[in-house]
């Protein structure tokens, strides 16, 4: 029988990641915010690292704002970025993801994000951590500072690590987002690691019900 199952997207892995934080506290940065409409051109996600939050890292000319954080020595190689409550609210907006994963972040940590943003993050390869207020202070503090900013990530233990003040924390996430960043699937390929038994299902149910099998095409010469 021929499987009607689609093919995934392939999505790199993530179970480690080190290097600097970087902070922006600013609360309800929405996805127009994050990625400008003019960024908006097409799907092929070409060249978004420029439109993420175009507006704040660049000038109405275009040039540099040499104060934003992101534009600033060691935050330009940033891999975490710590943000104020609700970061992501607005519309869906999958190139926000898409800008910020090309900029080189791949894990979010805020004390919560809007929830189309989320989900878009978990699809595309990128953590979007939600931890109490208390903890995303104590990393907004350090990661606003140059000496003190580097984080560890390690997705199998759940824990993240503070060099600046050599706290570890441990954190709660759920198992089928873990999997599925741990083995870089999205939701195609989460449903494809189950492609066994679908086909089984298939091959049972068509027998029961022939009548809803798919019809195979005959082309006539």
């Amino acid at each position: 029988m021929t499987s009607h199952l689609p093919a995934s997207s392939a999505l790199s892995p993530l179970t480690t990641l080190s290097g600097p934080a970087a902070a922006l506290s600013l609360p309800h940065v929405d996805t127009d915010q994050i990625m400008p409409k003019q960024f908006l051109k097409g799907i092929d996600r070409k060249g978004l690292s420029q439109g993420f939050l175009h507006d704040m890292r660049f000038n109405a000319a275009g040039q540099i704002r040499a104060e934003f954080v992101l534009n600033q020595t060691p935050w330009t190689e940033a891999q975490f970025l710590i943000t104020g409550p609700n970061f992501g609210c607005g519309s869906s907006r999958e190139h926000a993801v898409w800008g910020m994963q090309q900029l080189g972040i791949r894990c979010v940590i805020g004390a919560s994000f809007g929830g189309i943003f989320s989900d878009n993050c978990l699809r595309n390869g990128v953590l979007a951590l939600v931890l109490p207020e208390a903890d995303v202070a104590r990393l907004m503090r350090l990661a606003q500072d140059p000496l003190l900013c580097h984080m560890q990530l390690d997705l199998p233990t759940q824990c993240l690590y503070t060099s600046g003040d050599g706290q570890r924390l441990r954190f709660e996430l759920d198992p089928l987002h873990k999997e599925m960043l741990l083995h870089g699937l999205d939701a195609v390929g989460m449903s494809l690691t189950h492609a066994q038994d679908i086909r089984e299902f298939e091959t049972r149910y068509h027998a029961a019900y022939p009548w809803a099998a798919p019809r195979q095409n005959h082309t006539t010469r």
